[in-house]
């Protein structure tokens, strides 16, 4: 019941979260030390880019938080925290996104992360029970899609590193890809957006395929670029869209 409580409390505050909500996020030494910056946040980023409704407010919270994790800012995490609750994203989904981001971006961004959103976890009641089973009834696998990627991977890499193979088959797609605590859709697009902000576009290719797969559109993938370009920054963001396009131009055939 309490977690069912706290779902609906978030849920309610998301619907008041807005450019105001997310100009909190940025701390008040850039107007004093750099005015313009302050001006590009407020009137470009919190203003235009935040409002821009072919992405939600609650994913560019998500996307956010998956980019600031990946580079390892853990001294802003708090503020994103805070706001990534506020846009309707659940405990649970952040306390996931974290444990699925180790396997992306290092454990030391996990923990990193960890321990910036213990503070705001406990000033919001938020308790073991609120947070993903350690066990749960994982969602069923696409064995099809599953063999494919297995198949590629083994004709690959079998002989440089067994142990990368198979940790890769049983911890990320057979458990971690699984967890129910993440929709597919939101798993996909925490990956896809580390893999921008880390500088990795020739990983891209197969996650934002999955991503798309999962329910994300080409819409709300490029909305996630122009979101990334001020978070991860235009170089990497320029990186990663030939991948993008490439990707858009095959589903499209």
């Amino acid at each position: 019941m309490k977690t069912q409580i706290i779902a609906s409390a978030f849920a309610l505050a998301s619907t008041a979260a807005s450019a105001h909500d997310v100009a909190r996020t940025l701390p008040a030494a850039a107007d004093a030390v750099a005015p313009a910056l302050a001006a590009y946040a407020t009137e470009d980023l919190f203003g235009s880019v935040w409002t821009d409704e072919t992405l939600s407010i609650r994913d560019r919270a998500l996307v956010t938080f998956a980019a600031l994790v990946t580079r390892h800012e853990a001294d802003t995490l708090g503020r994103h925290t805070e706001l990534a609750l506020d846009a309707g994203v659940t405990p649970a989904e952040l306390s996931e996104t974290i444990t699925h981001l180790a396997f992306y971006t290092g454990w030391g961004n996990a923990t990193a992360a960890a321990e910036a959103m213990a503070p705001v976890y406990d000033a919001r009641g938020v308790t073991a029970e609120d947070l993903p089973a350690l066990a749960p009834d994982l969602l069923p696998l696409d064995e099809e899609a599953e063999a494919a990627r297995e198949k590629a991977v083994q004709s690959n890499f079998a002989n440089v590193s067994p142990g990368v193979v198979d940790a890769t088959r049983e911890l990320l797609f057979h458990d971690l890809w699984l967890r129910p605590a993440l929709a597919p859709r939101d798993r996909s697009l925490v990956t896809v957006a580390a893999l921008i902000t880390a500088g990795q576009p020739e990983q891209m290719t197969f996650h934002l395929n999955r991503a798309m797969d999962n329910g994300l559109t080409q819409e709300e993938a490029g909305a996630m670029l122009s979101h990334l370009a001020f978070y991860a920054g235009w170089p990497k963001v320029f990186s990663a869209m030939p991948v993008a396009r490439q990707v858009f131009e095959s589903r499209a055939d």
